[in-house]
């Protein structure tokens, strides 16, 4: 199979040599770096979250999208570990995609929301729905998006960020952004810290052993070589410490460490109808854990991945667009309770997009996987886009979708399993989009038939061990609305996101653990002339804590206000105050986890 791949390499390789004869050149101001996001998502619902919204919720990925997203977040205690739930799915089953790869932990599967920091980032994207043939393990639930698109505008601009607030949380992020016609460069840099010692809200407690810290730096360059050829070089840092707070009734005297890396190279070449794209990527992961940060005992575990991947768009003509991807990753890992052992994967997608009138597409497309650790099925899906009026529009999809069984799941010693099949979904659903002037709204009902999920259990001797036991039902309905409005000297913006639910056990007909039936958000924006006020809410329903559903948490709605005041007009200094948790509300979305009451937050953001 991999002298295959490496055929079809040299093919493609070919036919772009032999396209830059007849060379096409069209100047792009604007860069993309996960250009199927653009091209190969219009079947699918996305949300693309702009800088004033993100610049009007806290630092971390959790926050932003639990108040302006459908996804529901398990969080263990403010800045703790947080895990997802995307249309009643795993935390695994939701990939999280940064510049076009997929960054979810090898160890175990998923992404720390906690740990990637909205400030390093000039475009996020939540994409709902199966995405696996283009961005393989994990994409069940849906995608997110971290994006760093390099702009050959000319501009030189600087921004620094600052806000202090309660608990001793201090926050900075200093972005530089450089640009001519030849050459982008950014490089962002945050810190974030906090003592986290809040108040349990009823109790007689506080939040005892929270305090985080944790630095980032992000940078991309981009380089124009001639006018067929640019050059894009990415890298991101992540180092963090956070002392894991424990529960009402149980106190912890834990650390964790973590250290994250990425850098990915990627070359571009326009050739005539052919756009081609050649990328190598090297991420790493490591963490330490002290159960007691007193003593010098600790487990620790790395991974290492290495990833080659060659990207062919062909423009067939202005209606089509035929899109092949080939790459291969090498994964290594090794920790205290695992052994080194190295993964390779192969695999070939083949994307195929048409226009077949202004107001009628469809995509269609394919991947299939190589490895010696498992046996990977043949991913596909099909959807289509239907204008039928000006104001009324049609949007459907299905498809085929998988996780592959994580280092952890397969080395863990005395506990790992290699005979586990990976975890494959078969997923539909259904949108309609209704647009009047200003207004937007999305409504999609959707389902997945998930089989030979994963689960650890006890086996006959009492060892826990990962094994494919679970099959499970999802269904339910997610709506999106938004509305704007200008007026004189003042502006409204009101959105709003909800979801409906049902994610069962098909064995025991009981709904997983942590996924609500119903979460819903609303904010409203109103700005007049350098003043902008802000009002959010959050509505998270009830959620099981034990598979038989015998015990649940409580709902809860809470909501924030903000007000920002800009000083100047070309390069504003703006003035920000926010107050988190507005009605003091206790809540929790992890049994004996409280969350903080009431909070505040001070902004200061220069421009120059």
């Amino acid at each position: 199979m991999f002298k295959k791949l490496a055929l079809f390499f040299a093919l493609t390789a070919c036919s772009l040599i032999w396209a830059q004869q007849d060379s096409i050149f069209q100047l792009r101001e604007v860069v993309l770096t996960d250009s199927q996001l653009k091209n190969f998502s219009d079947t699918q619902n996305t949300s693309q979250l702009n800088d004033s919204v993100i610049q009007k919720n806290q630092a971390s990925l959790t926050s932003l999208l639990r108040y302006n997203s459908v996804i529901y977040f398990k969080e263990n205690g403010n800045g703790m570990v947080s895990s997802p739930s995307f249309r009643g799915t795993t935390a695994q089953q939701t990939a999280v995609i940064w510049n076009g790869i997929n960054i979810n932990s090898q160890l175990n599967g998923q992404t720390d929301f906690n740990t990637l920091s909205t400030r390093d980032f000039n475009s996020i994207t939540v994409r709902a729905g199966g995405g696996s043939v283009i961005y393989g393990s994990g994409a069940v639930g849906g995608t997110i998006h971290l994006n760093n698109d390099v702009s050959f505008k000319e501009k030189f601009e600087n921004k620094l960020q600052l806000n202090y607030g309660s608990f001793s949380t201090f926050g900075a992020n200093y972005t530089l952004d450089v640009a001519t016609d030849k050459i982008s460069a950014n490089a962002s840099i945050s810190h974030n810290q906090s003592e986290n010692d809040y108040e349990y809200i009823g109790f007689d407690k506080k939040n005892e052993n929270g305090q985080y810290e944790n630095t980032s730096f992000n940078s991309h360059i981009g380089y124009r070589l001639n006018r067929n050829n640019e050059i894009k070089f990415l890298s991101y840092l992540f180092d963090g410490e956070r002392h894991f707070s424990g529960t009402i009734a149980s106190p912890s005297k834990s650390n964790y460490l973590d250290f994250n890396t990425r850098n990915l190279l990627e070359w571009t070449n326009y050739s005539g109808l052919f756009t081609s794209k050649t990328k190598v990527a090297y991420l790493t992961e490591e963490y330490k854990y002290f159960e007691n940060k007193a003593l010098e005992n600790f487990t620790t575990g790395s991974a290492n991945t290495f990833i080659a991947k060659y990207d062919l768009l062909y423009n067939w003509t202005s209606k089509i667009k035929v899109n092949s991807i080939v790459d291969f990753t090498r994964n290594s890992g090794n920790g205290s309770s695992l052994s080194n052992n190295i993964r390779e994967i192969g695999s070939f997608s083949l994307l195929f997009k048409h226009q077949i009138k202004d107001k009628l597409s469809y995509e269609a497309s394919l991947r299939k996987e190589v490895t010696s650790n498992y046996k990977s099925p043949l991913l596909y899906s099909l959807g289509g886009n239907i204008q039928l009026l000006n104001w009324y529009a049609i949007k459907f999809s299905g498809s085929k979708n998988f996780r592959i069984p994580t280092f952890n799941d397969l080395y863990w010693q005395g506990s790992g399993n290699l005979n586990l099949k990976p975890e494959s979904a078969l997923q539909a659903e259904m949108g309609q989009v209704f647009t009047y002037r200003r207004a937007s709204l999305t409504a999609t009902a959707f389902y997945s038939k998930i089989t030979d999920m994963l689960r650890w259990l006890p086996n006959t001797s009492g060892l826990w061990q990962p094994i494919n036991t679970d099959n499970v039902s999802i269904y339910g309905l997610e709506a999106l609305f938004s509305w704007n409005k200008n007026f004189t000297n003042s502006s409204l913006q009101i959105n709003g996101t909800y979801v409906y639910t049902v994610s069962e056990n098909d064995e025991i007909n009981k709904q997983l653990i942590y996924v609500p039936f119903h979460k819903a958000t609303s904010s409203v924006a109103f700005q007049y002339k350098r003043t902008t006020f802000t009002y959010q809410n959050l509505f998270n329903g009830a959620v099981f804590t034990s598979s038989d559903n015998a015990y649940k948490l409580k709902e809860y709605l809470v909501s924030n206000v903000s007000l920002d005041y800009k000083i100047g007009t070309k390069k504003p200094l703006v003035l920000g105050f926010q107050i988190l948790n507005l009605e003091n509300k206790p809540y929790q979305n992890v049994l004996s986890r409280p969350m903080p009451g009431r909070n505040y937050m001070m902004n200061l953001t220069f421009n120059f």
